[in-house]
Order: C-alpha cells, then structure tokens, then sequence
C-alpha cells in the first residue's frame, strides 16, 4: 500500500526464524502468532514475552530511522521500492533487532558476552553508529580493565567475535580478541574450548605484550595441551609441524623450572626443545650472576626477563633455581633502559661489584636504574630458588611490587629468619609469609642469633605467617616476630624444636587475633595451654581477660608432649568454635574428648591415641559436617567380645551411630582408618563417601578384595588410596585404575595376597606417587619397564623389597620418568652394584634413599650428587652400600651457587649369627645425620633408624 505524505510512521515486520518457529511449535500446543507493538511505548516492552511471538509488527518513526541507521536511510529515502511503502520487512534476529531499536531510541541495552557479536554483526549491517560506538565503548573498556569484577568473555565467543573480526571489521575486534586473550591467559587456558582456539589467534595472543601469566611453565603448559588437542583434531602434517616450532619458540626455555623440562621431555612438542631448555638452564645455575650480564651486549636477552604486565597479580618463580638477581632485575627493567649505554654500563656495574658496600650497591640500584611498578602484583612464590640474593630481593621487590601480600620462600636455607623482619618493615601490605623448610630429623645442638638491633618498627599487617621447620629460630627471634604482628591469626611453627614452652606461652599472648595455630613437635605445653586459657601472663602486662581458647579454629598439635590431663581438660573444653583439631600422637584420653563442645568441626586427627569408639561415636554425631577424619593406630577403637573375638555389631562396624550424622552432612573426603574397619564398615558409609577424595587404611582394618571393588564404584573421586597391611589381588587392584580416573597417589605397603604385573599394566595418566613397600617381591626389570609405560607421569616412586631387580633398572627408572623429583629404593635386589651412574638422568631430584640396594656406590656419591642434581635436598644411604666402606662428606658453605643439600643420612648396620651359625640379615646399629640450616653445620650420631 502506498504511503501517505501525512503518514511519518512505518510499519517494520519481523518474523520469527523457521527452526525456531518450528521449534517453538513443536513445544507449544497453542502458538502466538502475531503481535503489533509501537516505539513510542518503547519503553513498556517486555523483552522476554515480545520474542515467543511467530511474527512481530514493530510500529517506527520513519525520520528517526533515516537519521540513526544508514540501512534506513538508503532504503527509505532512496529510489528503492520500499521507500513508498509503509510496512518493510526485517529478516534479522527478533531479539537482536529489538534491542538495536531501543538503543536507536536512546534507551540503554544490555551488552554481554553472548549478545556483543550479534549486537555489533547487527550495528554494522544497519549502519546504526550509535551501537557501534556501545558496543566498541564495551569491548574496549572491559579488555583495558583491572577489575577482578568486571564481566568475562566467553572463551567461545571470544572465538566468533575474533573471526567475525577478521571477515568484516578489520583489525579492530581482532586485536582486542587478541589482547583480552593475552591479558586474560590464566583464565581462559583451562577453558574446555581452549583446544579450539585458532593457530594465528594463539600465535597472535603469546607475542602480545600484554600476554599475563603466572609462570613461563604455565605457558609452555597450556601449549602443550594446545597441541596434544590439535594433533587430536587435525592429524599430523607440514603446517601443524611448523606451527609447533613456531609456538614452542615463543617459550622462554630458559625460565623453566628443572623439573619440568626433565617431566615433559618425553611429551608431544617439546621433546625437539628438552635438550635445549635442560642445557640453557644447567648453564645458568653454574654461571655467577656477575657473568651474566655480559648477555646484555646487544640488548636485553629475552629468555632471560620474567614475563610481567600491568596486569600481573601473581609470580610463580618456584623451583627455578636458575635464577639470580640479574634476572630478576631485567624483568623490572623498562624496554627503553637497554636503548642507552650510559644505563647499560650503570646495570654492569651494579652486578660486576659484589663487593660494593650495602650503601653504594643500594645507591647504584635504586637511585640511578629506572626500576618499574608493578601496582597489581599481588602474590610471589619463590621457592626453591636458591641462588637469589634475598637482601637485594626484598629491596627490589618492595620497589617493584608494592602491593604484594603473599610471599612463599619455602625450602630456602639462605634466607635466615630474620628476614622477616626486613619483609614486615619493607612491604606494608604482607598479610602472608611462608617460609617452610623440610623439618630436621633430630634437635640441632645450637641455634644463631636471631635478631639484635635498636629502634622502634611499626606494626605490620601480617596475618598468616609460616615457619615450618625452621631450625635456626630461638626464642628471641619468635618474641622479636610477635612484637610486629599484633594482627597474627595463623602460625605455623611445626618442627621449630628450639622453640620452648615459654616463648610459644609468650606469643599466644601477644598475638591476640590468633585462631590457627600449628604446633606439632615443638615444646607446646602448659605454659601455652595456660596462655591460651589466659590463665597466665607471660607478657608483663595487664591480663586480658578473654581467652583465646574459644575463638580457635584450628589447632595441631601432634607429638606435643608433657601436657597434663587436666590441661589438655581445660583447653579442649573451651573450644568450641574449633573447625580442625590434631592430637596425633598426644596422650589425649576419652574423658578428655568427650568434653569438647564444638559442632562445626570439619576435620579430627587422633591417630596413635587411646581413644575408644565411644569417645569418637560422640564427637561425631556432634559435628555431622567432619570432611575429615583420621583415626589410624587407635586400637581401642576395636571392640571385643569376651571370648577376645571382634564384636562387628559394635556402632564403629556397622556405622550406625558413628558416621550416621556424616550421611545427612556434606560427606567425608578424607579418611584414615585402621583397627576394626572392615568391607561392613564401608558398605554401611556408601552414604557418606561418596565424594571422598583420599583414604588410607591401616594395621587393624581388615578390607578384602570385596571392600577394595567397593572403594571404586562407591568412591569416584579418589585421588588417593594407600593400604598397610591388607590383603589384596590381580582382580581387586584391577578395578582402580578401570574406574578411579583421578587417582594421583597409590600406596601399597606390607600388604599380602596373590598380585602380579598384571595389576598394573592399566593405564593410569594422572598417577603421580607409587609406592610398592613389600608387595612385589617378584618385580623384575621387564616389570619395571612395564610401570613406566602405565603410569608415565611419576614423580614419586618407592620401592622396598623388589628382590629380582638389577642395574638394569636404573635407566629404566630415569628414561621412562625423567621428572622423578622422590625416589626410594630399599632392599631392592642389585640395583646399585655397578654404581648410580645412570640414576643421574633423574636430573630434578630433591629427595633420594638408596639402602640395601648393593655396595656399589662411590665414596664420593654425596659430592657428585650436589653437582648432578641440582634440587637434591635429602638424602639417605647406608653404609653396606659403600663400594670403598664410606662416604665423603659434601662440603657446606653459604655462597651463591652453593648446593641445595640440607640434610644427609647415613645408617650403619651390623650382622648376626643365628645359634647355627648362619648369617642372618642385617640389623642396624646407628644412623649419622648431618644438617645444615643455611647457617650451621652439624653432624649427629643416633642408635635409632632414620
């Protein structure tokens, strides 16, 4: 019909597209069919009921449509037919075109993940300008965005947006497709459609500047996966080959930690790069700092700067012991600083004169050298990095990173204690220190000085702080401590054995925020316990009144001894907000446990306790949300009738009042167990184990091949499963590895029963510690081999009693898992006969036992190890092993590039003769444990086994 002059309106006519028409049809018994609606009521739409209609007569403005949309414009005011006409039809997307026709109005649209790229497909093709500049204003803003909250895009959309880009829009949404991806890598690199990103996307995103990630092995991770996924997709061919050189060059080998470099050799990708990367980083860990700067003639050495954005919130450095001051400072160096000679020479300086002192080295640096801020950073982990120099570490970072609140330097002997002084004093805004070593087996005979200085320090705002087997702190420096963290909630000081009573007693009173509290083999006792009672004052000062007892949420304290019944009376029964309780090894009674008031614990350890199943039956039905419970070593947890037979009728066997409040909760995900557990036991949990993740049955449990069938059915999830002393077979190990595909660790030890290599040519991927202590006596060097191909990914292995092994086995071992980080192996046949030679392929070892394995091992085995595996940090030998009757001792001294070697071993055995004269197996007579804490150097004859 032709159109009036008078007539300023037109009639738009969209319909609804066929599938979903029909769709809708199909679904609906009464379809509506049409609708009119008017923009002038634009604002009374109801977005969510308009689009369920077949076709919609939208009621427009003709002259507003002219003016905001060039599609309009040439349609309706051109030579086109439809310009005299008063009813246009659409053919868009109902929904889209109903929100392209309120922004056209002035009204606001919802622009999302989702509906950006039918938004903006819509803007372009209509010409409305007004929609292009939203949805522009909306991709831009949240690429550039620092906002932990602001919106995210879809992995997949991302995709669509990026390749809609490049047909239609030119550069502009591919390079923002482009910089949210590399901004946002951390993210979207465990996305499901991460294997689906297109090669000249990824490429694109890894060379961009502001590519974000936690770590150079996160990103060399996610490629890995990015080309296992396309081999899976596309096949082998030219291309592919290319764009996996093209790729894995974009990584910075170089900053790799050593463990997964030796991991990773044998994986599809990067095998071609190993040899490389193992060499560039051996290379370094070798090479002084001061040397490395003469790498700097042409420029900055990109393999050599940590990757770091505005956009950086955490720093993986953990295990890269390649790294030195050097490279840190590269990393916080601006591009421009390399275009000048005169800053060139300034950095060359700095690093060549060592023995400048403090002032002029801290002059040199921070005064002249354009040092970046990195305002977002928020968390560091640098453990294991060894060759730092932390004096200089904390100076930088605290100029490069003033915003971190988490720092991690575990296994760091070159940092003394004191150094958390100088990190409360430098960052302001640390809420969070680890600095955890591995605990010494014996108390060192001697401490060093803590701290001593003058003047006062401000209060820090540290909340959490972790000091886990420091052996070099006493008691002045743990008081120093105390006296900055006024805002201490959690402590961990688990094996600081110099610590006494007094001094725990004395910070439990100054710290007066603390609920978390870890104190196994220390000397908590009852001075603490009073303190936390607030029964005592250690402090000098006016008592408060408030104990700290009932605000606790946590408390360990296994192997803490000298506790009286009564105090441990006290303290349990003021604690009734505790959430996870530890009196492992404790003297802890039932009269004790059965006073504790709380209902909201999660997880409970009285493993190697006198606890009776009456004791635990009431606790437990107390808290029905326990997540975890350990109770390994209680023998009065077994009942016994009176002829001394089990009473499997009793509530811990029948589960009937014991775990009966776990069903109707959230449900185990740990469980240890032992005496009295049966198939009866878990076949009455099913109900509450359904989501457990690890167990670990012991001495006294009575499982069964039946129970063991039962774990993998009624547990799914397990990542964990270690048995002591059970009877097992071929068909019950069988159904682990068929059904429980997350499974990380498998521990079996003194088990019994009729297994072979049958049970474990499954497949198991995700395997990661393998432990077979006395169940396969028959293994041979086949075997072996055979486990290295059904469980690759190893990277603690124990085996105790493989009789039929030989020096064979030692290639085996180090070609099939070259990223073995724990290896032991005991009275294993003649593994070391010839030697440990070819052992040293396990390149990232950190801790290694060898006993009773053959006397073949070299006297100097402990100074060749310190070079050969440059993460060991534990070592354990015996002496029948020694090919020349002894070891030499490796030397200890602290300088950069010094061994990570901490603690050593050696056990010493005797041989007996039966009254027949026959020689009978070893026994041992003594153990000499050497430590060194960074500090000190000691050396410990013990009568005991280590």
């Amino acid at each position: 019909m032709a159109l009036s002059s008078l007539d300023e309106f037109v009639i738009l006519v969209l319909k609804k597209d066929h599938c979903l028409q029909h769709e809708q049809d199909a679904s609906s018994s009464s379809p509506s069919q049409v609708i009119s609606i008017s923009a002038s009521e634009i604002a009374s739409w109801d977005l969510s009921e308009i689009p369920a209609y077949a076709s919609v007569k939208i009621r427009v403005h003709r002259t507003r449509l002219i003016e905001e949309s060039s599609y309009f414009q040439g349609l309706l005011s051109g030579s086109f037919s439809e310009s005299g006409l008063d009813h246009v039809s659409v053919d868009w997307n109902l929904e889209t075109f109903l929100n392209l026709l309120m922004c056209l109005y002035g009204y606001a649209i919802d622009v999302t993940s989702t509906s950006f790229l039918p938004l903006f497909e819509a803007a372009l093709y209509f010409g409305v300008e007004r929609l292009l500049s939203i949805c522009k204003s909306w991709i831009s803003v949240l690429v550039s965005s620092n906002d932990p909250a602001s919106p995210k895009l879809d992995l997949s959309d991302l995709i669509q947006m990026w390749s809609f880009g490049l047909e239609h829009a030119g550069d502009f949404l591919p390079d923002l497709c482009t910089a949210y991806l590399a901004k946002n890598f951390m993210l979207v690199k465990s996305d499901e459609y991460f294997g689906s990103v297109p090669y000249e996307l990824l490429i694109s995103c890894i060379k961009h500047p502001h590519l974000t990630v936690h770590s150079e092995m996160h990103l060399a991770d996610a490629l890995l996966f990015w080309l296992d996924a396309e081999r899976r997709m596309s096949g082998f061919s030219e291309s592919r080959q290319d764009n996996t050189i093209n790729l894995m060059e974009q990584v910075r080998f170089s900053l790799l930690p050593l463990w997964f470099i030796a991991e990773r050799s044998k994986s599809h990708g990067f095998s071609k790069f190993a040899d490389q990367s193992m060499e560039l980083v051996i290379k370094l860990i070798k090479i002084p700092s001061t040397y490395l700067v003469d790498s700097l003639t042409d420029g900055p050495p990109a393999d050599l700067r940590l990757r770091l954005t505005k956009y950086t919130e955490i720093l993986d450095l953990s295990g890269c012991r390649q790294l030195n001051e050097a490279c840190v400072l590269l990393a916080v160096l601006p591009n421009s600083y390399f275009s000048s000679l005169r800053w060139r020479k300034s950095l060359k300086s700095f690093l060549k004169n060592p023995e400048d002192d403090e002032r002029n080295r801290e002059h040199l640096s921070y005064g002249t050298l354009p040092i970046l801020s990195f305002e977002s950073l928020k968390e560091i982990d640098m453990s294991k990095c060894q060759r730092l120099n932390y004096k200089f570490v904390i100076k930088c970072f605290s100029k490069s990173f003033p915003s971190l609140r988490k720092l991690r330097a575990a296994y760091l002997l070159n940092i003394k204690v004191f150094t958390v002084l100088e990190l409360l004093q430098n960052f302001r805004q640390l809420t969070e220190v680890d600095l955890t070593v591995d605990i010494a087996p014996i108390i060192p005979v001697q401490a060093s000085l803590f701290y001593s200085g003058r003047g006062h320090c401000s209060l820090s705002n540290i909340t959490r702080l972790t000091l886990e087997g420091r052996s070099d702190i006493c008691d002045m420096g743990l008081q120093s401590i105390s006296r900055l963290c006024d805002s201490l909630c959690y402590l961990n000081i688990k094996g600081c054995a110099l610590l006494s009573d007094a001094c725990i007693a004395y910070v439990i009173q100054r710290c007066k925020y603390l609920c978390s509290l870890i104190v196994c083999y220390t000397s908590f006792s009852e001075n603490s316990i009073l303190a936390l009672c607030a029964s005592i004052s250690m402090t000098n000062e006016h008592m408060d009144s408030n104990s700290l007892a009932p605000k606790l949420q946590m408390l360990h304290m296994s192997k803490c001894e000298g506790i009286s019944e009564t105090s441990l009376f006290n303290l349990i029964s003021q604690t009734q907000k505790m959430k996870s309780l530890c009196l492992r090894d404790t003297k802890v009674s039932d009269s004790v446990l059965c006073e504790f008031p709380g209902s909201s614990l999660e997880a409970l350890d009285i493993s190697n306790t006198t606890i009776s199943r009456m004791a635990l039956v009431r606790v437990i039905s107390r808290n029905p949300n326990l997540k975890s419970l350990k109770a390994r070593g209680c023998k009065n947890l077994l009942q016994l009738q009176g002829d001394g037979r089990t009473d499997y009728s009793s509530p811990l066997f029948s589960a009937h009042e014991v775990f009966k409040s776990l069903s109707k909760g959230s449900g185990l995900e740990e469980l240890e167990i032992g005496w009295g557990f049966s198939y009866f036991s878990l076949e009455s949990l099913r109900p509450a184990v359904s989501f457990l993740r690890a167990i670990s049955v012991g001495l006294g449990a009575s499982l069964g091949e039946d129970a063991l069938k039962l774990l993998s059915s009624a547990c799914p999830l397990l990542e964990s499963i270690v048995l002591y002393f059970q009877e097992i077979s071929d068909s019950a190990l069988a159904s682990i590895p068929t059904s429980l595909k997350h499974l990380q660790e498998l521990a079996l030890s003194y088990c019994f029963g009729d297994i072979s290599i049958q049970s474990f040519k499954f497949s198991m991927p995700s395997l990661r510690k393998l432990r077979l202590e006395r169940v396969t006596r028959w293994m041979t060097s086949d075997d072996l081999f055979v486990l290295t191909q059904s469980c690759p990914n190893v990277t603690e292995l124990s085996l105790v009693g493989c009789l039929h092994l030989n020096s064979d086995c030692q290639p085996i071992i180090s070609g099939g898992w070259p990223g073995m980080i724990y290896l032991h192996l005991e009275e294993c046949g003649s593994i070391t006969d010839n030697g440990v030679t070819s052992l040293y392929g396990c390149i990232a070892l950190e801790d290694l036992l060898l006993r009773h394995n053959g006397s073949g091992i070299q006297k100097s085995f402990l100074l060749d190890a310190t070079l050969k595996f440059p993460m060991l940090r534990l070592v354990s030998l015996d002496m029948c092993d020694a090919k020349e009757g002894g070891f030499d001792a490796p030397e200890w001294q602290e300088e950069e590039g010094s061994h990570f070697l901490s603690i050593v071993k050696i056990s010493r055995c005797k041989s007996e003769r039966c009254a027949l004269g026959r020689v009978l197996a070893p026994v041992h007579r003594e153990t000499l444990v050497m430590l060194w804490n960074g500090e000190n150097y000691t050396k410990t004859l013990i009568k005991q086994r280590l």
